[in-house]
């Protein structure tokens, strides 16, 4: 977490200066292949611990879609067909873990792509990606500067797609003039913190205190719920809280009474959260990730391969775990796959120039490769995101809605807020 780091006496900075040495010192090889073998891709990510949510139903996902590839006859290089094969490594959302995972899925494993969910991660894994060249991507797009131009973030674009959910209910719902937050104080929390905090000051609502940031250790949330609806609110914001925390908050919000409006950016398993609450307290909570039965991701817009097929396969296998995560790694691959058989090669320079030569076949539709105004580099994938809402105990599509077109009118205030929160690239780094 970036609070324990700076508490530890180690900046960002400091910290990637004293990680470079380490990796600087290993002489990483560069994967090459050989005709008819396997593509190894890496899985870098939480499987365990607090934020294995966002890691691991990633990674289920991601099996399922290479053996959808192999059974079609596998990626299609210059030189002949290569299955795919994915090699993960537990980082349990630690950098130095990852940094240890990085280097020996590139030097042991011969990885030819490294996928991560980023964040707090991201700082022990840049001077591996800074000396081997080798093509990362990240969930995060809060990870990206122009000191590393080979992370790149192709799926999601969190937390900038979390202004949709905002301007959507402020033209759904106007009788919603005021709200409150709380998010956990770290690299997933802040950024989307300033997020919001833009979102809902270009829709005219009212923040009524300033967002609570509980510690990442927080395990009592009833103090933390009871501050947030001292004031009233009609909103109660619980930014990119991730789910160990979302599921009790919302709990704590239910046994205090709490009967305004919820909006999240996730809710993860929020089967358990209407087992836990009611499906009438749970009704029309806004959130930003669909369930891949949903029918208005049949459209011709969507890229991603047929996702209720997708969708009922996961739950088959994986019941109740289908999650924020469960399809935004193959959809990575999507990409990846594209532009490696474009190229007619798994180089990673020569995958990254394929991938970012034109559009985007992002998952909710085209999209541009953008960011320097925010990122400092065109590294993000950003184009239409849907908006969620829990109805009768489903989750469903409301809405696609266009983040560079919220940006283009708002984009002065959410530079403002990051600025504010010490989130621009220029500031992280």
């Amino acid at each position: 977490m970036i609070s324990k780091i700076v508490k530890s006496g180690l900046t960002r900075r400091t910290f990637l200066k004293s990680t470079a040495v380490t990796a600087m010192s290993a002489g990483l090889p560069t994967a090459s292949l050989a005709a008819g073998s396997t593509i190894k891709i890496g899985f870098l990510a939480p499987l365990t611990g607090a934020v294995a949510a966002w890691g691991k139903p990633g990674l289920d996902g991601c099996q399922i879609w290479a053996e959808r590839v192999n059974a079609a006859g596998g990626i299609k290089l210059g030189d002949g067909s290569y299955n795919v094969e994915f090699v993960s490594y537990d980082n349990e959302y630690d950098p130095a873990k990852a940094r240890t995972g990085a280097t020996k899925l590139i030097r042991e494993d011969g990885v030819s792509f490294i996928m991560m969910l980023g964040g707090d991660t991201w700082p022990g894994v840049q001077p591996v990606a800074d000396k081997t060249g080798m093509l990362f991507s990240t969930l995060l797009p809060s990870d990206l500067s122009p000191d590393s131009n080979t992370l790149i973030a192709p799926a999601e674009v969190h937390p900038i797609y979390n202004v949709t959910g905002v301007e959507w209910l402020a033209e759904n719902k106007p009788d919603l003039k005021t709200a409150v937050m709380c998010a956990q104080d770290d690299a997933l929390g802040l950024p989307s913190v300033a997020t919001y905090l833009a979102a809902f000051e270009a829709a005219g609502i009212e923040m009524l205190d300033d967002p609570l940031l509980f510690d990442p250790a927080t395990t009592d949330f009833a103090p933390v719920v009871t501050r947030l609806i001292s004031k009233n609110p009609d909103i109660v914001c619980l930014d990119t809280c991730y789910s160990d925390y979302v599921h009790p908050i919302a709990e704590q919000l239910f046994q205090q009474g709490f009967k305004g409006q919820i909006i999240s950016c996730t809710a993860d398993f929020y089967d358990q959260m209407i087992a836990k609450t009611s499906e009438e307290f749970m009704e029309g909570f806004v959130f930003q990730f669909p369930d891949f039965d949903d029918p208005a991701l049949n459209g011709d817009n969507i890229n991603f391969t047929d996702p209720n097929g997708f969708y009922e396969e996961f739950n088959t296998r994986h019941p109740g775990q289908w999650g924020a995560v469960s399809w935004e790694y193959a959809s990575i691959m999507d990409l990846w796959k594209a532009a490696a058989e474009k190229a007619g090669s798994a180089s990673p320079d020569a995958v990254a120039a394929a991938m970012k030569e034109g559009k985007g076949k992002h998952a909710f539709g085209d999209a541009e490769w953008w960011g320097t105004e925010l990122f400092g580099i065109d590294n993000a994938l950003v184009g239409d995101w849907p908006v969620v809402a829990i109805e009768s105990g489903k989750a469903r599509i409301k809405e696609f809605r266009s983040i560079p077109d919220w940006y283009a009118k708002h984009g002065d205030l959410l530079i403002k807020h990051m600025q504010a929160y010490d989130q621009m690239w220029d500031q992280r780094s």
